[in-house]
This record gives C-alpha cells, sequence and structure tokens, in this order.
C-alpha cells in the first residue's frame, strides 16, 4: 500500500465534491514495492485521485513536475486514466501486471474513471516535488484553482526513524532586541542603563534624586543586577583550574587530575625532660585530666619550668607562646636525665661518623631502666678543643632509636619497668650497658666522647665531653580545643558547619603501635619526625550523641553508606568547614543530630622553632618535672601548598607512573626510595609466576640487609603488579685493584703527599665535605672506570709532579680487577663494568678483596 498525499484544503475538497461542476485532486500516491509484483519500475508510476471523474484526453503535456534538488526536472512519459488501462497495455505503454493492478484499483473507485496514472522518466530525490494540472500554463479547465497541484515526495516508503506527518508551526513574533548596553556588569552601569532606558519609555519621569521613589527603584535593581553579575562571574571562574580562586574549588579541580592538594603540616620535635633528683618514676600522660593535657610551651618571659593551671589562660592571652602536646604517653626515670658514656679506659675516645653503637655507665645503686625503643638524644656538652660548655658544637646533637639494650630492662603487666642482670667491665668493675642504633639514626658526624686538655702545662682527663640525654618525648605543635558544640543537623547536603578558630592542625597520625614495624625492629627517630604534609590529615574528631566518633578523610569516594567520615575543607583564610557524606558515599547525619568537635590548632612552618625554644610545661601538678627543652630543632612544618603552585603541578600529575609492569618501571618506582641511588631490575619466569629481580644500588654505600630489603619490598607494593614477585638483591661488586709510580715535587714530603692521595682516593667524606674519589655514592651499575680521571685526580694532590701506570715498570703498574688477570685495561684506558655491576675500592687491609690502591712513591724529601 502506498502513501498518499493530500491536497492540504481539506474544507474545499468537500466544497468541490459537492460542487455541480467543479473537479479538483484528491489524493496521490507512489508506487514503490507494490510496482515489483506489478511489473512496473519503482517508485516511477503515480498514481493520481481525483474528487470527480478525471476528464479525458489527458496527455503527458496537462501534467508538470516541479522541485527536487539533485534530480530536475522530472519528466512525464506518458499519463492515462486507470479504466484505460487495457488500451494502454494493448498500446504497450504497460505490462500485463500493471493493467490488472490499474483496473482491480479503478473497480474499488465508488465511481470509475477518477483515477489518472503518470509515468515519470526518473524517481527524483528525497526533497518534495510539486506535481500540477495544467493547459498552456495556465490550471486545468474545469478544476478549481486550488485543487490543480499537490506536493508529494518520491522516497516516502524509505526507512526513516522521524514521523512523516509534520503539525504546523505558528511562531510567536519576536519582540525587536532594545538598543542597551550589554557590557554593562557592575552596580553603576547597571544604574545609568537603566535610567537611560527609562529616559526612552519614560521621556516624562526626568526625577534623578537618590530620595525619589523610582530612583530607589533603580538602585535597588541595579543592585540586585550587580549581585547576580558577580555570581555568574564566581560561578564561570570556580569552574577552571586556571581561574578557580577558592581552595576548596582548586582542590576539587587537582582531585580530578589525581593530584592531592595539601593544606601544609605541623613540626614534630624531641624534648628532653628533667626529672626532679630522687624522685619517683612517672607517667607523662597526653591528657592527665578529663579535659586537660600535658602542653609544652615556646620559651616565655619571667616563668618557671612548671607552669600552673591558673596562670595558663592569662598567659596564652598576653604572650601567645607556641603551644605542643606529647604524641604518646612517655615513662619517665630520675636515673635518664643524665647518661655517661663509658670509654672502657680510653682518655680520648670518639665515636665516628655514620657509628650505630655506644657503651653507658651503670651504678649497682642506681640502675639504668633502658629499653629497646626508647629514644636517646647524644649531645655534645664541652668543646673538644677547651673542655669548655660555650665551646660545645650546638650541631653535634643527634636523635637515636635503641635497637638493642644490653641488659635490657624488664616489663611486669603494669608497664612498671625493672633492672636486668648486671653486666661489669671486669677490668675497672665499672658497671656497664651496651646500646645499639639502626643504620638510619647513623651519626652524621664524629662526636668526641672524652678529651685530654692541657691547661697551664697540666694535662686535665674530661670525661663527659658529650653526654646522652634519656626521658625524651616526641611532641608535635597544636594546641588541643575540646567540647565545642556545633549547630544541629538538618539532615540534607546542605549542613556544612564551619569550626569557631581557625589554623587547623595538619599531621599524618601516628598510633603507638605505629613505632614497631615487627617484634624486632622499630621506626628510626630520624623516620619520626618524617612527615609528608600530602599524606597529612585535619586533627579534628566529632562525637555524636551515640558515641560514635566521626573522622576526618581526605575525600569520600573510599566511604561506604555506613561510614562515619566527613571532609574538612579549609579555606582562604584558615576557616575549617566541614563536608559530610551523601548516604552513598560517607554516611549523613540524621536531622538534629548535634556533635561535639574537638581538634587542634596550630600548624604549618610557624612551628619550626629552633633549638631551646621550648622551656615550660603545663601537667599534672607535683609530677617532679624540672627541666624541659629541646636540643634539637622542631622540623617538619610545612606552610599550606599555594594555589599557584597547585595550578603548576596539578595538570602534570597524570603523567607520574603510579604503576609498575615493565623492567624500567620497578627501576624508577625504586629509585624513588630516599636510600636507593639507583636500581635494576630484571624479570624472571621462575615456574609459576614472573619474578621482578630488583638490584639496588643503596645510598652511602649501605648494605642491603634484611631490614632494607623488608622497607623497600613494602614501599614497592603499592605499584607493583599482580601477578609479580618481587625480590631484592644486592649489586654484584667489582673489586679494582690498581698500583702506580708517583713522582713528588722537590720540597714536598713523599710521606705527606702518599696520605693526601690516601685520602683523595679513599671511600670516605673527606673534611672538607667532598666525597673521596671510590666514595660508593660516586659509582653505580655499568659506570666504567677510567685510567685518565684517576690520573687526573692525583695530578690535583699538591706535590705531584708525574704519575704513570706501566705494568713494565719497577715496581710495575695495575689497573685491573682484583684476582682477575689483566686484560689490557691499560692499553685500552678503561676497565669495563658490566650493567649489574658496580666498582668498588675500599682499599682496606683486612679485607684486600674490596679493592685495594697502591702509590710507589719516588722523589721528594
Amino acid at each position: 500500500m502506498a502513501d498518499q498525499y493530500f491536497c492540504k484544503q481539506r474544507q474545499r475538497r468537500q466544497a468541490v465534491r459537492e460542487h455541480p461542476v467543479l473537479n479538483g485532486i484528491d489524493y496521490l500516491e507512489v508506487l514503490d514495492a507494490d510496482a515489483l509484483a506489478a511489473g512496473s519500475p519503482r517508485q516511477r508510476t503515480l498514481l493520481l485521485f481525483c474528487i470527480k471523474p478525471a476528464p479525458p484526453g489527458l496527455t503527458r503535456e496537462n501534467v508538470e513536475i516541479h522541485g527536487g534538488v539533485r534530480v530536475t526536472p522530472v519528466s512525464v512519459e506518458w499519463v492515462i486514466n486507470a479504466a484505460d488501462a487495457a488500451d494502454a497495455f494493448s498500446a504497450g505503454y504497460i505490462s500485463a501486471g500493471l493493467r490488472d493492478y490499474l483496473l482491480e484499483l479503478d473497480l474499488d473507485q465508488p465511481n470509475p474513471g477518477h483515477v489518472l496514472v503518470v509515468r515519470t522518466d526518473s524517481s527524483g530525490d528525497f526533497s518534495s516535488y510539486t506535481l500540477c494540472l495544467v493547459t498552456d500554463d495556465a490550471p486545468l479547465t474545469g478544476f478549481d484553482p486550488l485543487l490543480t497541484e499537490v506536493v508529494f515526495s518520491f522516497k516516502v516508503e524509505c526507512p526513516s526513524e522521524f514521523d512523516c506527518k509534520q503539525s504546523p508551526v505558528c511562531p510567536e513574533p519576536v519582540d525587536p532586541v532594545p538598543p542597551i548596553d550589554y557590557l554593562a556588569k557592575d552596580y553603576a552601569s547597571f544604574r545609568r542603563l537603566l535610567l537611560d532606558r527609562l529616559s526612552v519609555v519614560m521621556p516624562d519621569w526626568k526625577e534623578r534624586l537618590a530620595a525619589d521613589i523610582g530612583v530607589t527603584l533603580v538602585e535597588v535593581m541595579a543592585y540586585a543586577g550587580d549581585r547576580l553579575s558577580y555570581y555568574q562571574d564566581a560561578a564561570g571562574s570556580e569552574a577552571y583550574l586556571g581561574t578557580a580562586r577558592r581552595r576548596s574549588s582548586i582542590r576539587r579541580h587537582a582531585r580530578l587530575l589525581d593530584y592531592a592538594m595539601h593544606d601544609g603540616c605541623n613540626a614534630r620535635a624531641w624534648l628532653c625532660l628533667e626529672m626532679e633528683e630522687g624522685a619517683a618514676n612517672a607517667l607523662l600522660l597526653r591528657e592527665y585530666a578529663a579535659g586537660r593535657r600535658t602542653r609544652f610551651f615556646s620559651r616565655l618571659s619571667a616563668q618557671g619550668t612548671v607552669i600552673a593551671e591558673e596562670e595558663y589562660p592569662a598567659l596564652v592571652a598576653e604572650q601567645r607562646p607556641l603551644v605542643f602536646e606529647p604524641m604518646f604517653d612517655q615513662r619517665l626515670f630520675a636515673v635518664h636525665n643524665r647518661l655517661q658514656f663509658y670509654t672502657w679506659g680510653e682518655q680520648q675516645c670518639c665515636l665516628p661518623s655514620g657509628a650505630t653503637r655506644a657503651t653507658l655507665r651503670d651504678d649497682p645503686a642506681n640502675r639504668l631502666l633502658l629499653r629497646v625503643g626508647d629514644v636517646l638524644v647524644l649531645e655534645e656538652v664541652l668543646g673538644p678543643a677547651t673542655a669548655l660548655a660555650a665551646d660545645a658544637d650546638p650541631l653535634h646533637r643527634h636523635a637515636v632509636r635503641l635497637t638493642r639494650v644490653a641488659p635490657e630492662a624488664v616489663v611486669d603487666e603494669q608497664g612498671e619497668r625493672s633492672a636486668g642482670p648486671l653486666v661489669e667491665d671486669e677490668l675497672y668493675a665499672q658497671a656497664v650497658v651496651e646500646i645499639e642504633w639502626s643504620s638510619e639514626d647513623a651519626l652524621p658526624f664524629p662526636l668526641c666522647l672524652s678529651v685530654v686538655v692541657e691547661e697551664e702545662g697540666v694535662e686535665t682527663y674530661y670525661p663527659d665531653v658529650s653526654l646522652a640525654r634519656g626521658n625524651v618525648a616526641l611532641v608535635d605543635y597544636g594546641r588541643t580545643i575540646t567540647g565545642e558544640l556545633l549547630p544541629e543537623a538538618t539532615g540534607d547536603r546542605h549542613f556544612r558547619p564551619t569550626l569557631a578558630h581557625s589554623d587547623i592542625t595538619q599531621r599524618v597520625a601516628l598510633t603507638a603501635g605505629a613505632w614497631a614495624i615487627d617484634a624486632e625492629r622499630w621506626v628510626s627517630a630520624a623516620a619520626a619526625t618524617q612527615q609528608d604534609p600530602r599524606q597529612a590529615l585535619p586533627a579534628v574528631e566529632l562525637l555524636d550523641p551515640d558515641d560514635d566518633v566521626w573522622r576526618p578523610e581526605r575525600d569520600l569516594l573510599g566511604s561506604d553508606r555506613f561510614d562515619p567520615d566527613f571532609v574538612v575543607e579549609v579555606a582562604e583564610n584558615g576557616g575549617a568547614t566541614l563536608r559530610f557524606g551523601d548516604n552513598l558515599f560517607g554516611r549523613r547525619p540524621e536531622q538534629g543530630v548535634a556533635f561535639a568537635a574537638s581538634y587542634r590548632i596550630g600548624t604549618g612552618n610557624r612551628g619550626n622553632v629552633g633549638a631551646e625554644a621550648i622551656a615550660h610545661v603545663l601537667s599534672a601538678p607535683g609530677f617532679g618535672i624540672t627541666g624541659v627543652r629541646n636540643p634539637l630543632a622542631a622540623v617538619g612544618g610545612a606552610a599550606p601548598e599555594s594555589l599557584e603552585e597547585v595550578r603548576q603541578y596539578a595538570p602534570q600529575a597524570f603523567r607520574r607512573q603510579e604503576r609498575a609492569v615493565t623492567e624500567a618501571d620497578y627501576a624508577e618506582v625504586a629509585q624513588r626510595h630516599p636510600q636507593v641511588q639507583r636500581a635494576m631490575v630484571r624479570r624472571r619466569w621462575t615456574g609459576s609466576w614472573h619474578t621482578m629481580f630488583v638490584t639496588v644500588d643503596r645510598a652511602g654505600g649501605l648494605p642491603v640487609d634484611q631490614a632494607f630489603e623488608h622497607e623497600l619490598s613494602s614501599f614497592l607494593q603499592r605499584y607493583q603488579l599482580a601477578g609479580h614477585d618481587v625480590e631484592i638483591e644486592p649489586p654484584s661488586m667489582v673489586s679494582l685493584d690498581i698500583a702506580m709510580t708517583v713522582c713528588v715535587k722537590p720540597n714536598y714530603l713523599r710521606s705527606d703527599v702518599k696520605l693526601q692521595l690516601l685520602q683523595r682516593f679513599s671511600r670516605f667524606e673527606l673534611a672538607d665535605g667532598s666525597l673521596g674519589y671510590f666514595h660508593p655514592d660516586n659509582y653505580t651499575f655499568g659506570q666504567s672506570v677510567y685510567l685518565s680521571r684517576i690520573v687526573a685526580a692525583a695530578m690535583e694532590v699538591p706535590g705531584v709532579r708525574w704519575v704513570k701506570v706501566d705494568p713494565e715498570a719497577n715496581p710495575p703498574g695495575r689497573f685491573q680487577r682484583w684476582g682477575k688477570k689483566a686484560n689490557s685495561e691499560i692499553e685500552d684506558g678503561y676497565l669495563p663494568i658490566g650493567r649489574f655491576e658496580i666498582a668498588r675500592l675500599d682499599n682496606d687491609a683486612n679485607a684486600p678483596e674490596s679493592g685495594r690502591i697502591e702509590f710507589h712513591m719516588e722523589g721528594g724529601v
């Protein structure tokens, strides 16, 4: 069945149908699918249905087809009446199938002779065409002029997703745009614009006094327009990272780029607390009474060490000291105020740089109660040259966490300590305690323990040039505010209360159990003061009426609908707003819930006070503390990240690799560890899965021991690909064997020059801060050793005239691997090192297999 195209004048067609004479076009059909069955070409046979019988004698000159876009014009080949289909078949115009179809169609009409059949020369295109019945370019005689044409399409049966019926649309009239200034954006321009417009539409109103009601209304609307304009500008600005001005907007844009913007971090410091001599052992509590916390203060004028509770409010208001609070409860012992080193009878003793153990004096009558995990501060108290306290180097102070104590104090079920078995140096009948600390806390400088100083021709022995301080507590910057009541929750997403105080403390939280990695290893003292500001969270807790504690998170994307989490959004002025979940990501507080907030204030680099800056304590009365000091400067405090820094760094954050797949990925990630100088990786199939063997060149030449392997494996775990195992390996060290002949200039002592050469080619850090030529940090994987550079370094030593490495000389020169035969290294000028090998030359007579260098001196004195 073909679709029908009607003339649009439905009422006029009905009137023509009732008229005794006039005729007109009723509708038109395009034979498409039906044409195939009738043996006719598709979309080229048009059936034109007239309201009354079609006039006889119509030819193709009486039918015109207009329109089209690509296919135009469309010509008419022939025109017949459907009632004359038999004659048309006899004349050869149509096929037998079309004849039968037309005769049947004509018989189906109420009155025969109503259907005209029009054959075209083409099937047109997808645009609209108009069929007209004409006589000499005028409407056909006897036809209503408005019903002599019909609009149709040849492609009506082609598939289409749109409704073929189109409803007429009568658009509303558009008012002309008034000629106004669309650049007006503020109050003054809006006011001028409104007054100018009113002058046009109300020319008789000329009042401009501020008291006039019309002017007042104009100014009110100008104010509203100004506010709306600002809102539009602000919304547009906050929508982009490059133009946003609010800190919360910048943070959210950065989060979309996987960049963690930080709000700073508070500082940490080691405090040495001195107990009254003879005082009983005490436990320093973080909170010694309900709502009362132990606090330490920066130095105040005209104040003793201990501050009374009643003096505290006035001191804070007047002098505004920096407030520090202990991070953990701390046991204090009077015997640990001043710990003396034991030198085993040596009068001039020094702990070298890199030392990790020492010996302390013990007293059988007043035993030391040290345990693994305690922190000591090693401090130089006298100048080594003069034995005067004023000459002591304030930089020679270092905190260490004990990893071994012998004998170690015993702890009972109540946490009280008692001394272990007594250990003595039988030669001098001196009780001793051996202590050790980790390599991370290794001494960064030589520490003099005892000296002999000549005073007016008399040598005087000073045994306590340096001391160890016990009773060391870790404190961090920030003052606790408790019991602040927040407004009742509204139960919707608009509930975002603001805390009364600004400058909320940001810190990396630590728990007491976090100090111990496992039963045998502890977090070092150096690591305890290191914080990553991007891992810091606000020190805020909320308590609801059901005693549920709500805690802060960096965002709520990892929280489910039951988690009592919230986000603290810090504004530009330091104010803090709390944002809760939506019962999908994070729990939403129910309507009417009233929270009690506890939080700390004080953060940033303001807490990085210098040494000896903390001097007062507020604690429980009668506690027995007589001295408070921080021998080391507070560290770790960081200012909030600036908005400009985020704009610069956030767009590049997604480029940072946060997963390890290939060998190069694992090597790059391993080198992010602060103790890894370089890493090389090999992937091997180990039977059931792939294993990544990570070979590590540790900074400073430190050994890749079991503790470091565990630490690095934990560090790599967050980047490790599923299905990959990781093994940490030490590098393959290539020991060098070098011998050279050195000619010394006249007037130079050969021994002095040789000593300088040995220092220059040592593996240690030199007195001037430079590194020895074979310091472990100067060589890494695959770095070949060049003979010319060694000769050049030797020539830089004062007193050296010339240097040669000649295998034919007597004694012969050498430049080869230790324990291996020479392989033309001298002729080639370099010693090749493999990809997973590192050159080493320790020049240790006790371990020649670790590399050696010899200088055959000639000339000089």
